[in-house]
């Protein structure tokens, strides 16, 4: 389960983007805190990761020309 907290970092993302991301990364370290490792916590993390992504997409979405 620890492997996916990598794909949580934020530091390396622009500052508008660092506003998005960082609620997830520091859900997702808690969560690992207390989640026992096990399929399930690791589909709960790849959802939060999902999550994360369509929110940072959100942010960098462009309507269609």
């Amino acid at each position: 389960m620890s492997h996916l907290l990598q794909f949580f970092d934020y530091e390396h993302l622009p500052a508008p983007l660092q506003t998005v991301s960082k609620p997830f990364g520091d859900l997702a370290r808690d969560m690992a805190a207390v989640l026992l490792a096990n399929p399930e916590s690791t589909v709960a993390l790849r959802n939060l990761l999902e999550a994360k992504d369509c929110a940072v997409r959100a942010v960098l979405w462009r309507s269609p020309a």
